[in-house]
């Protein structure tokens, strides 16, 4: 019995876009990252901390928002922290 090659294509091409899907989300799609500013330079973009848990995105998001609220809640602070979604950008 002779398989017929264009029986597959089909569920081939199906499995490889998924993979691909998957791999387009990777670990950046869950992953948040804390910044702060400067005290001499407002529009500076510093790397504070990422999160990146495998515990899910929603676990990275709240992480960061308390550390945010952590470290800007210090007393005589001058510095603004904020997150954003994804790994760290300069």
């Amino acid at each position: 019995m002779a398989v017929d090659p264009k029986r597959f294509k089909a569920p081939l091409a199906i499995v490889f876009l998924c993979s691909v899907l998957a791999a387009c989300q990777g670990p950046d799609a869950s992953t948040y990252t804390l910044y702060r500013n400067s005290v001499i330079n407002d529009g500076a973009r510093i790397h504070v901390a990422s999160f990146d848990a495998a515990d899910g995105e929603a676990y990275n998001r709240e992480n960061c928002a308390a550390a945010t609220d952590l470290f800007g809640g210090q007393p005589g602070t001058r510095t603004r922290f904020w997150c954003e979604k994804g790994r760290f950008r300069s």
